[in-house]
């Protein structure tokens, strides 16, 4: 796998959607037999991966069954939840203690590791010597809204690998900087990122918007810029995204990348209970809709709301395969919508796109 490729496969069957994905990218083949592989998922608490916070377990088992299969037994789990979060419960709640006792593979709390200090640029940072010690480093982050940051996913879940008294410093320097800077000292060898459901905005979960994909890439960078256009941000609105492109990391030049779609995502209707989304759903008139599409113009509408302009969109906005060639007045979303009088192109567009169609649809300012 080449570092300006990204691949995605929809749906939200995480075991058998990950061994496709390291099946197309072949990923034996930059691994030897003895490597110490080292997975590392999003637990940042106790919580299922369904609300939108966590890696879901299925994922990381199709990994796990992919690399055993192929003779690489050298295997390990590795975590530490946010500061103030008990990771072995998170590991327990999550399924990941039942996960590692299943397949054979140690488990480890990063909260209990010893912690070497490493330098870069004149910062110091303590990061786990487990997270160090690994041969091959697969990163495991979701898909979801930041309410610091805006957006969290490959660059910022190397969190999990410093201690607690470095994420506490970590907020104090403002983030953006010291999660830049991590990733020049601990590398990524690969990224699978969960996109099954990922929250709207808010990196504990509870508002969970289900996008039903999983991405793989190996640039942390450009799959970021991806991310981050996915969930309607521009890759200047994540600024720590900026610094590791200036700082060698990766490259954030979308243009230059190749983004392959293993398959298309489905139309199935997705009943939110969160008010937060239903609020914004109410702006959707939805007809046999792909949740990957839907969770696009959800995320999309939430920065709408967020510039205060949601209550200028004053028609339903049509979205989904029962629109297919039909012609309709409105806006459409998705190659699905062509009929409409003005629409947003691509299966599916991101956030990003639906947003600056909108926007200049009703001439928001952005």
């Amino acid at each position: 796998m080449e570092r300006n490729q990204i691949f995605i496969n929809y749906g939200d069957q995480g075991k058998m959607m990950v061994k496709d994905l390291l099946q197309k990218i072949e990923v034996e083949a930059e691994l030897q037999k003895d490597d110490l592989i080292a997975l590392k998922p999003n637990l940042i608490n106790a919580t299922k991966s369904d609300q939108g916070a966590t890696t879901d377990p299925e994922i990381v088992k199709g990994a796990i069954e992919y690399l055993q299969q192929k003779g690489f037994n050298n295997l390990m789990i590795i975590e530490g939840s946010w500061v103030g979060a008990d990771t072995d419960n998170a590991f327990e709640v999550c399924g990941y203690q039942e996960l590692a006792l299943g397949y054979g593979i140690p488990i480890y709390n990063l909260k209990d590791d010893n912690f070497i200090k490493k330098y870069y640029q004149g910062l110091e940072i303590e990061i786990a010597e487990k997270a160090l010690a690994a041969d091959y480093l697969i990163n495991f982050p979701v898909l979801k809204g930041h309410c610091q940051t805006n957006i969290t996913c490959a660059l910022k879940n190397l969190k999990g690998c410093i201690s607690d008294f470095e994420k506490r410093k970590f907020h104090r320097q403002g983030l953006h900087q010291p999660i830049a800077y991590l990733n020049k000292l601990l590398k990524q060898d690969l990224i699978i990122i969960d996109g099954i459901y990922g929250d709207l905005d808010f990196e504990e979960g509870g508002n969970p918007v289900k996008m039903n994909r999983i991405i793989a890439a190996k640039d942390p960078v450009l799959v970021d810029s991806y991310a981050a256009a996915l969930l309607g941000y521009s890759k200047t609105e994540v600024e720590y995204i900026e610094i590791a492109a200036q700082i060698g990391v990766g490259s954030k030049d979308l243009s230059r990348a190749e983004i392959a779609e293993l398959n298309k995502d489905q139309g199935v209707e997705i009943n939110y209970s969160s008010q937060k989304i239903k609020k914004l759903a109410a702006k959707i008139e939805a007809d046999n809709a792909c949740s990957a599409c839907y969770g696009s113009l959800i995320h999309a509408l939430k920065r709408i709301e967020a510039k205060g302009e949601l209550t200028k969109i004053d028609a339903k906005i049509k979205i989904g395969q029962g629109y297919q060639e039909k012609e309709f007045s409105g806006i459409g979303i998705g190659s699905c919508c062509s009929g409409s009088e003005s629409f947003v192109n691509g299966c599916p567009p991101s956030a990003r796109d639906i947003l600056d169609f909108i926007a200049a649809e009703y001439s928001f300012k952005l």
